[in-house]
């Protein structure tokens, strides 16, 4: 029988565990399958064409944009499916023969062959091979265009959860002068949708600017909870596409899908999303030598006496308690785990100032309404959101996550949609749901009394730190050893000479922080520090007094009966090598300059007498 203990082994990082990709949907709705983006990139003669002699192409960013997908999924998520299409060329290369379309690679998962193929693309070599392997065209019809992107997810043998399409070009109205190919393209793409394949515009910068509801508008994709009036400004730097693409390819999968209960008879369906997850150092994958593919471990259960096979129904769990070993069957287990029903339920709301920072305990999770389970869900989620800005105040209720978890205190606390200045979403409209505290989790820390600052050495503090103040952003710092790690991995795939070193930006930047506080340091060490002070000089060591400094001996005051006790009681080890050293000057002894060794000497002496 297996014991209690092993049963909970694993119930302390519940959150943690939960936040893998096999636990990212609780109750009945679960992600099964592979991701699957194609990149679609107008390759007409405009893409290849800057307004600026520094700037890069359109066609040059889409290709670094893709590159930075393949490689960060090649860390993340290597089962997803990616792949490049070429449209408005030359040469034609497509399963349909459809002309002026070329796709440079298949739905495939990213590896390091793929990336270097799209290198090839880059700077102005890039365009020079473009124009000498593919050429460029003009006589395309985006209704084929769509169609060969279908084939392609059509052509997957596995089974997929999500199929996107990313289209990248400069073009805003590409069948201006041809009524009947952009009425064909709407059809396309609406037929798109209704299968379940998604269209993103990653639409860049041109002379005039990017109209979108010339075409794009009907042809375009909008999830539910995205607003249709609200679309992206034209990205003309590299920074803001990546940011743009990062927001379109991340996935927004839930946590959970859970009941808020206002009351016994109001109840609404909300979803839980994770929004920090700590990164960590992928675990090694133990391969088979012979085949180089992943070896799977299997574990079972066999009887200690008859060495046979047990079933799952053949173990019971027991608990020692009182002296006995109290046997539960697996039903009784699990119905002892089950609290209550899975769900948000509404306590009452407090003030948003009784939320203090003291109350942290872990990363919060953000609630957003599903329609899923209960229809209107998101109007009267609208309406909770908007009275708890308007009155400033948080909602508390008892969070139960899944049935097998104990339940917690939250606090959903309401936030305000942010947009920034390429109309990008910063922060979504929702509730932040922060966990909090029991009264055994606050510790209660023991402050040791020290010298206290006077009111103008405070002020001149309240200075530095006022100068040193930034608008700190939790994306804004990487960890230099990760970043490091991945690009050695990334180096030894690509065969690079050597890998790039990643910037630490953890490290404080010295000069302007310098530059920013001027002569505030000197000023805030004149009224702290004692005039002579130099922190980087040595210690100098306080002289003792005349009768110590005669000699360098230390003087000790052990009699014979002393030492003799310690011998008899075998504590003589707890002595000092000094003192011992000074034993067996006294007795004239000679020992060595190891303590073992003095000891032996002293023992050997004293049993002797």
């Amino acid at each position: 029988m297996s014991g209690w203990e092993s049963y909970y082994k694993n119930q302390g990082d519940e959150e943690e565990e939960e936040q893998e990709e096999g636990l990212e949907a609780g109750g009945d709705y679960s992600y099964s399958g592979r991701d699957s983006l194609i990149f679609l990139v107008d390759a007409s003669r405009a893409m290849f064409e800057s307004q600026d002699e520094d700037e890069l192409t359109p066609f040059d960013m889409s290709i670094q944009c893709i590159r930075s997908v393949y490689t960060n999924k090649i860390i993340s998520s290597d089962r997803d499916l990616l792949a490049v299409v070429f449209y408005g060329t030359k040469k034609d290369k497509n399963s349909v023969n459809f002309k002026n379309i070329y796709v440079l690679q298949e739905l495939d998962n990213p590896g390091a062959k793929r990336v270097q193929e799209l290198d090839k693309f880059k700077g102005q070599e890039g365009k020079k091979y473009f124009q000498d392997q593919i050429g460029h065209g003009s006589d395309y019809s985006l209704s084929e265009v769509l169609w060969v992107c279908a084939n392609l997810f059509s052509d997957v043998q596995f089974k997929m959860s999500h199929k996107r399409i990313m289209l990248f070009t400069n073009e805003d109205d590409p069948h201006g002068d041809d009524s009947a190919k952009a009425s064909r393209a709407r059809t396309k793409a609406g037929d798109l949708r209704d299968t379940g394949i998604f269209l993103d515009l990653m639409h860049l910068k041109k002379r005039g600017g990017f109209d979108i509801s010339l075409f794009y508008r009907d042809i375009i994709s909008v999830a539910e909870d995205e607003d249709i009036g609200i679309h992206f400004e034209e990205s003309s730097k590299l920074e803001n596409l990546l940011r743009k693409v990062r927001a379109k390819e991340t996935r927004k999968r839930v946590l959970y899908r859970l009941k808020l209960k206002l009351n016994k008879d109001v109840a609404l369906t909300v979803g839980i999303y994770n929004m920090v997850q700590k990164a960590y150092r992928p675990s090694p994958v133990r391969l088979y030598r012979e085949t180089n593919e992943p070896v799977k471990t299997k574990t079972r259960t066999f009887n200690v006496n008859t060495g046979s096979l047990l079933l799952p129904s053949d173990t019971k769990r027991s608990q020692i308690y009182g002296c006995r070993q109290i046997v539960l069957e697996k039903e009784e287990t699990e119905e002892l785990k089950r609290f209550d029903d899975p769900g948000l339920i509404l306590i009452g709301f407090k003030p948003l100032m009784m939320l203090k920072k003291h109350h942290y305990l872990r990363p919060s999770l953000f609630v957003y309404p599903e329609e899923s389970l209960i229809n209107g869900s998101s109007a009267l989620f609208s309406v909770l959101l908007t009275k708890c800005l308007e009155k400033e105040v948080m909602a508390v209720c008892r969070y139960t996550p899944r049935q097998n978890i104990p339940p917690c205190f939250v606090a959903l606390v309401p936030q305000e949609e942010e947009l920034d200045d390429q109309k990008i979403q910063v922060a979504p409209p929702g509730f932040q749901l922060f966990f909090l505290p029991y009264a055994d989790d606050k510790r209660k820390v023991p402050f040791t009394e020290k010298v206290m600052a006077n009111p103008e050495q405070v002020d001149k503090m309240k200075a530095i730190v006022q100068k040193l103040r930034f608008k700190y952003r939790c994306d804004g710092f990487e960890n230099p050893v990760l970043q490091q790690h991945f690009r050695n991995m990334e180096a030894l795939a690509l065969d690079l000479m050597e890998p790039e070193q990643a910037v630490d930006l953890t490290l404080p930047k010295t000069e302007v922080m310098d530059k920013r506080l001027g002569s505030l340091v000197d000023e805030f060490k004149e009224l702290v520090y004692p005039p002579d002070y130099n922190p980087e000089g040595k210690v100098t060591k306080r002289k003792q007094d005349d009768e110590s400094s005669g000699s360098k001996r230390p003087k000790v005051e052990l009699s014979e009966e002393e030492l003799k006790a310690h011998v008899s009681k075998g504590t003589l080890g707890k002595l000092t090598v000094p003192a011992l050293k000074e034993a067996c000057r006294m007795y004239g002894l000679k020992g060595g300059l190891k303590k073992q060794e003095l000891l032996d000497v002293l023992t050997k002496h004293f049993q002797k007498a």
